[in-house]
């Protein structure tokens, strides 16, 4: 004899495959809560993967403070990074500039030159490795700003058609300002721009990082700009970037009120939330699927306690307790929510796991980029399979798979075995 309770039993041969409409709605409602279980999965896991991915590449290319000046560059810079650098949390400090510049490219007989208007930061190639991962992102050519050198994204590389050892004439704000001065007052005044030579390309794995950056040296940028020996800012890393907090407001008052240190997440604050919102709204809407499928099984629940009330009855005269016939129907709820939530887990983990293959399968095989990263700022479309969310979305989905069968199990469970078998 099978030492399964005799509720589970009964439960487990009512829900055997029958060619009946009950049948039917309980399909439909295994594949609602698998479906249901197996998109929230797969787009929690994506809105998470964004936001580990995009906190990465922030904090790959930008620093975890900026030390700035009121509206005034920094004069004696290496004052401030020393007196920076003595806080214990600092690991890292190097000094920046950072502002537009208009390029035009080296036309020849076959092209002609090109123009853009990217950012121009200058760097200390000395200390930049301290507070970022930019010498580690050359994925062509070498770090090399000796000179007149400069390494640029490889999405503005890719849209100005540029290759290492082509040059680039470089015009900054200022000297734009210049010729413009001197068009207003009539003057004939020859400003010749800057010529750079592209050494290297980096890829942050960021597009707009990638498309709208170049990097050249400290003193170059100093000369673009006419700055002398002063910066714009310090970068500055931490060994905890979640302290950033925390340590702005200490060096805020080691430096004085004359500095504004700004955090990572102040200057990506409106990106970084807007996903945070994005995935709680996301989880809320698609939990409606769910919903759905649980609305199915309690009309399949429904249906099939008034199918089966002379059964009910026969077992209620036999001595089946309130509890043992309520037992049968909310089992066949576990059931149906057990393999749904199972399967919901299996298809979504699995797409999850395929998801870039996909993407690049309907790609080429119907030409449309799903995934634009001139849109989403990746070339892959990130995912991060977090245990806690996962868990949730499995359990709250049985959960609900069970509360859609309790009204009908409570109504089976208070039938009368008279008023059951009256017309039998």
């Amino acid at each position: 004899m099978s030492k399964l309770p005799f509720e589970l039993l009964l439960a487990l041969r009512y829900l055997r495959p029958r060619r009946t409409f009950v049948s039917i709605i309980t399909l439909v409602s295994i594949v609602g809560v698998a479906l249901g279980v197996a998109v929230l999965i797969i787009v929690i896991s994506v809105m998470s993967g964004f936001d580990h991915d995009l906190r990465e590449k922030i904090l790959g290319f930008n620093a975890h403070l900026t030390v700035t000046q009121t509206d005034v560059p920094i004069k004696n810079y290496a004052q401030t990074a020393a007196t920076v650098a003595l806080n214990k949390n600092v690991k890292g400090v190097s000094p920046f500039i950072f502002g537009p510049v208009l390029v035009e490219t080296q036309g020849d007989t076959n092209h002609t030159p090109k123009q853009d208007a990217p950012m121009l930061r200058g760097i200390d190639p000395a200390t930049e490795s301290k507070v970022s991962e930019l010498p580690r992102q050359v994925i062509a050519g070498k770090f090399d700003l000796s000179g007149h050198g400069l390494i640029v994204g490889a999405g503005f590389a890719h849209s100005l058609k540029l290759q290492i050892g082509d040059h680039l004439s470089i015009f900054s704000a200022s000297e734009i300002n210049k010729i413009r001065d001197a068009i207003k007052n009539k003057e004939d005044v020859s400003i010749l721009p800057g010529d750079y030579e592209v050494r290297g390309i980096f890829d942050t794995g960021y597009y707009e990082y990638n498309a709208r950056v170049i990097v050249t040296s400290l003193e170059n940028a100093q000369d673009l700009y006419g700055l002398e020996d002063s910066v714009h800012g310090l970068f500055v890393t931490l060994n905890d970037p979640y302290q950033a907090d925390e340590v702005s407001q200490q060096l805020t008052k080691s430096l004085g009120e004359d500095f504004y240190v700004s955090t990572w997440m102040e200057q990506s604050s409106g990106i970084l939330n807007a996903l945070i919102v994005e995935k709680n709204v996301m989880f809320y809407l698609l939990f409606f699927i769910v919903l759905v499928a649980a609305l199915c099984i309690l009309s399949a629940q429904i249906t099939f306690v008034i199918q089966k009330t002379r059964e009910i009855g026969m077992l209620k005269a036999l001595g089946a307790s309130k509890l043992q016939i309520s037992g049968i129907f909310l089992f066949q709820s576990a059931i149906i929510g057990v393999i749904g939530v199972t399967s919901g887990f299996g298809l979504g983990m699995l797409a999850v796991r395929y998801r870039n293959e996909f993407l690049h399968l309907m790609r080429s095989a119907t030409g449309w980029e799903l995934f634009p990263a001139s849109v989403y700022g990746f070339g892959e479309l990130p995912a991060l399979i977090t245990p806690g969310d996962v868990a949730v979305i499995c359990v709250t989905s049985f959960v609900i798979c069970l509360l859609g069968g309790l009204l009908p199990a409570w109504r089976a469970g208070r039938l009368k075995p008279v008023e059951a078998l009256r017309y039998e």
